[in-house]
């Protein structure tokens, strides 16, 4: 069992755990992922790591309650304890000295964006953050996000912080003016993402993104969390998360992500009708 030592509610339904895991703390770097179960029946959820303190031996985890098992985590509270916290999986972010490096997050993307951000200021980059949301309510993490980058421009989809607009806007206006970047990075939902690579190709401009596929076991064996990537399939768990954003089949991915609507839903009307699934909820 893994304790939750803190928990903070950073927004409506968007929660920071800090979990104590000190060998998974001692192995991750920024980009990895941990796959997390709830307990012996849970669902294994895949969390890209937020931040990590080896001397703690914690490892932070952002998220948002979107379906059962999330909310079903998100009732969890400091001093509970999660089944399993599997990690650090994935491929570590590539992080070397580019010159001028873009993090654009959407959304919860700002937490796996911070740990990237601060190494690449840390090689000697110079990093410009874009954070964005639909709504002031939603924006988190802006004051560690100033320390990890050298610009951080903030922006909300109906004006309600900072400006009016999405982060593509952001982007380009930042492109038009100081020219272009060494390279981009863009993690959040996917059709942000793939409006961040539609801008990015008009000036061919380096970008990678971090896919949050369907996925099983985490470790290849699966497939479920398969990708086309220019044209060959990739696995997002042994792969990734990162992938050049160029070469990303969205389409395909938009059209997988939507697989188990249906089932998600059915699940999580569990968590609201209080039938627990026993066949006697009647909606």
């Amino acid at each position: 069992m893994y304790q939750i030592v803190a928990k903070r509610t950073l927004a409506p339904a968007i929660h920071e755990y800090e979990i104590l895991a000190p060998k998974v703390a001692k192995k991750a770097r920024a980009g990895q992922f941990i796959i997390v179960k709830v307990d012996e029946n849970g669902e294994r959820i895949p969390l890209t790591i937020a931040d990590f303190n080896r001397e703690a031996g914690t490892v932070t985890i952002v998220f948002a309650e979107a379906g059962y098992s999330t909310k079903k985590l998100g009732q969890l509270n400091a001093g509970d304890a999660v089944q399993d916290f599997v990690g650090p999986l994935g491929v570590p972010s590539h992080v070397d000295k580019f010159g001028t490096v873009v993090m654009v997050a959407g959304g919860v993307g700002v937490a796996p964006v911070f740990p990237i951000a601060r190494e690449m200021k840390a090689a000697g980059n110079h990093v410009v953050g874009i954070m964005g949301a639909r709504n002031k309510d939603l924006i988190f993490w802006e004051e560690p996000m100033q320390e990890a980058c050298n610009e951080l421009l903030v922006t909300t989809d109906d004006g309600s912080y900072v400006r009016k607009g999405f982060v593509t806007d952001v982007l380009r206006e930042y492109i038009e003016k100081e020219g272009k970047p060494a390279m981009v990075m863009a993690i959040g939902p996917l059709p942000m993402m793939r409006a961040v690579v539609n801008v990015t190709k008009e000036y061919d401009i380096k970008t990678m993104v971090s896919l949050n596929s369907i996925m099983v076991d985490g470790t290849g064996m699966c497939g479920a969390c398969r990708v086309t990537i220019g044209g060959e399939t990739k696995f997002v768990c042994v792969d990734g998360p990162e992938f050049d954003g160029h070469l990303v089949d969205f389409e395909e991915q938009m059209i997988r992500s939507r697989q188990y609507k249906s089932e998600e839903q059915q699940a999580l009307q569990k968590t609201t009708c209080g039938c627990g699934g026993g066949g006697k909820c009647h909606g």
